[in-house]
Formats: C-alpha cells, sequence, structure tokens
C-alpha cells in the first residue's frame, strides 16, 4: 500500500489492449530485446522447471538496451495468492463458488486489468455470498494487504481518502479473497486523476421495455457520437442494459468531461422524449431508456469490463462489437462459466482493438 506506483500511462493501455487482442501490428525485434513476461499467476511459486501455463507475448522491451534485457526467472514471479474457502458458494443458483470466481478472474486477468490496473476501484463486497448482505468499499482500510494498493485522493469535503486500486492479478484475487464480487472502476486512472480517459453512456431501460429497445438506442448513440468524430464501443453490462463506451486520450478536465456528457444525454431526450430520459427520477423514466450521464463525474463509477455482476446466474460485463450487438437479446449474455469463451472472444477479429483510440472531446 501507499503512493501510487509509477504508471507508463496511456500508452502502456494501447499496448496491452493490442497485444491482448491483435491491434497493434507488432514491429520486427532487434536482437536481444524480447523479454519473457510472466503474467501474476501464470507461473506458480515452486514450478521448478520454469514451466508456463497460460503463456502469451506481452510486448519488447523499451525500458533498458538490447544487450541489458535478461530473461526473468521464476524467483521473481509472485507466490499466488490464497483463497480461503473455496468451497464457499457465492451463487447459490448456479453453484459457482468463492474458488471457482478467483479462477475466473485469474483467467481474465490479462483482458481485465486493460481496463482494471491503476485505476480507483469500487468494490462490492458479498463476503457470504451475493444473497447475503453486500456493500460497497471503495477506501482502503488497511485489511487488503500488500497486493491491493491506494492513491490518496482529495474530496469534497477539504480531507483526502485512500482509495483502492490493483495493478496486477495478485490485487484481484486479493479482493476475490475478501469477498469482492463486482469491480467498478473510476473513469481516470492513478496517473491521471483530473483528466478522464474515457466516457461511459449506461443505458438504463425501464422494467417493461425489451431488450431490443435497448439495443436500437446503443446504435442511435453511436451514430450520433460519430456525428461528433467521437468512435465508440458496446458492452453488455451484464445487468440490464448496454454500456456506450467513448475513449478518450486524457486531456480535458472533469468539469468539461461531465458537461459533455449531461449535454449530449440531455440532448438525446429532448430529440426523442418518447424513448429517453436523461432525469434519473423514476417517474420520469416510465416506458422510457434513461442515458445515465453521471457515471462521468468526479468520484463515480461505473462496471469494468470482464467484471462478474452479483446477480442471478453470475454474469459479467463484456465487451461487443456493434455487429455482434445485433443479435444479442439479453446483456447478461456471458456468465463466469464462460470464461473460456470470453479469452478466445477478446482474441478474434470481432473485438480487435475494442475500447482504444486517440480522440478528444469535440468543441461543441
Amino acid at each position: 500500500m501507499g503512493s501510487p506506483r509509477p504508471d507508463p500511462g496511456r500508452d502502456r493501455q494501447r499496448d496491452q489492449v493490442g497485444l491482448a487482442v491483435g491491434f497493434r501490428p507488432i514491429p520486427e525485434p532487434s536482437a536481444g530485446r524480447i523479454r519473457k513476461r510472466v503474467e501474476p499467476g501464470a507461473l506458480d511459486a515452486d514450478d521448478s522447471d520454469d514451466a508456463l501455463r497460460r503463456p502469451s507475448f506481452r510486448g519488447l522491451r523499451g525500458d533498458k538496451p538490447a544487450e541489458d534485457a535478461v530473461p526473468e526467472t521464476s524467483a521473481k514471479a509472485p507466490a499466488r495468492t490464497k483463497v480461503t474457502h473455496p468451497e464457499r458458494l457465492l451463487f447459490d443458483d448456479s453453484k459457482i463458488t468463492k474458488g471457482q470466481l478467483a479462477d475466473y478472474y485469474a483467467a481474465v486477468a490479462p483482458l481485465m486489468l486493460c481496463w482494471a490496473a491503476n485505476r480507483p476501484i469500487s468494490l462490492l463486497r458479498c463476503p457470504q455470498g451475493r444473497n447475503a448482505a453486500c456493500f460497497f468499499q471503495k477506501h482502503d482500510t488497511g485489511s487488503f494487504g500488500a497486493p491491493v494498493h491506494h492513491v490518496d485522493i482529495a474530496e469534497k469535503d477539504g480531507g483526502v481518502a485512500p482509495y483502492l486500486y490493483v495493478e496486477d492479478a495478485a490485487g484481484l484475487i486479493q479482493c476475490v479473497q475478501m469477498g469482492t464480487i463486482e469491480f467498478h472502476g473510476w473513469a481516470s486512472s492513478v496517473a491521471t486523476l483530473e483528466q478522464p480517459d474515457r466516457l461511459v453512456f449506461d443505458l438504463d431501460p425501464d422494467a417493461g421495455l425489451d431488450f431490443g429497445d435497448v439495443r436500437k438506442a446503443a446504435v442511435d448513440l453511436k451514430r450520433h457520437l460519430a456525428d461528433m468524430g467521437l468512435t465508440s464501443f458496446a458492452m453488455l453490462s451484464g445487468g440490464k442494459g448496454v454500456h456506450v463506451v467513448v475513449p478518450l486520450t486524457p486531456e480535458a478536465g472533469w468539469d468539461a468531461v461531465k458537461s459533455f456528457a449531461e449535454r449530449f444525454a440531455r440532448a438525446r431526450a429532448e430529440a426523442e422524449p418518447k424513448h429517453f430520459t436523461a432525469t434519473i427520477a423514476k417517474a420520469r423514466r416510465t416506458g422510457k431508456i434513461f442515458i445515465d450521464w453521471l457515471r462521468n463525474q468526479r468520484g463515480s463509477t461505473a462496471i469494468l469490463p470482464y467484471s462478474a455482476r452479483a446477480r442471478s446466474g453470475a454474469p459479467v460485463a463484456a465487451p461487443v462489437s456493434w455487429s455482434e450487438l445485433e443479435d444479442v437479446e439479453t446483456p447478461a449474455m456471458f456468465s463466469v462459466d464462460d470464461r473460456d469463451t470470453l479469452i478466445a472472444r477478446a482474441n478474434a477479429r470481432a473485438l480487435t482493438g475494442w475500447g482504444v483510440a486517440d480522440q478528444v472531446l469535440p468543441d461543441v
């Protein structure tokens, strides 16, 4: 714990995403510059033969001359975080245990950390399972141990509070050990706290609406964002709706990002008042889809890609392409049991470059 470690920033995230899903062409390596990178949890601490369980090429070293780049040994790999009571049922209906949830997060960590690492997070903790008492936690109380870190952030009242964040798979698993099911993240990283690197519009339908209405709404937002020069991406929330995600180069401050999100949402609601509302009040949302722009203010969070949800069936938040969205029938299409499918999808052409775009807010 303590102050955050240096974060290489947005270039690192682009490299992570690109190499995870095949986004960027890989340049020709010079001799000696290739390194073996061991993802946390991919190498058992007691593996004497240095065998990789799920190896993947992650990048070329740019931090040292070629002649100084040497293979990293298993002695440097951290011991796997211990999960106690792995047999504890967290999802009674789908029989998913704490151990199985930990296995899920360990498997998808290389994908999830592209979006979750080095970002203030809020955790939904359900120590006795999703049907028991659950609560959100965003501040570090000192109980998580070394794999989970904190960054000191100034709050509205003038005080400073330690906000949780993780750097690696060990951090994710430690959160699961502490009863976490869901991971929600800020729209900025610890390196650029005051400059968001994404917009999220959460399409939250009224109970009587069909998911087909949500699909159409998401495409509508995509089209109008594109008219303003912004590329967007779709993510099934694993809950009731769809998140329309707009990556940003972290330049504009919170006030500007929040203002744009609010004005855009209200403009769509005014243009189609029978279908949309930008007002959170339940009484104004009957038969409509709430374009939740409030995720885009300082301190607010949104569910992170590949996070499980504390809902029936253990669904997960899953990126989808716009063409795939046309055939999706439920925002809970994928679950913790679909981890192999999710990993395979992330490396498929349909999701190449998902969530990555160099763009800034339009001057409107």
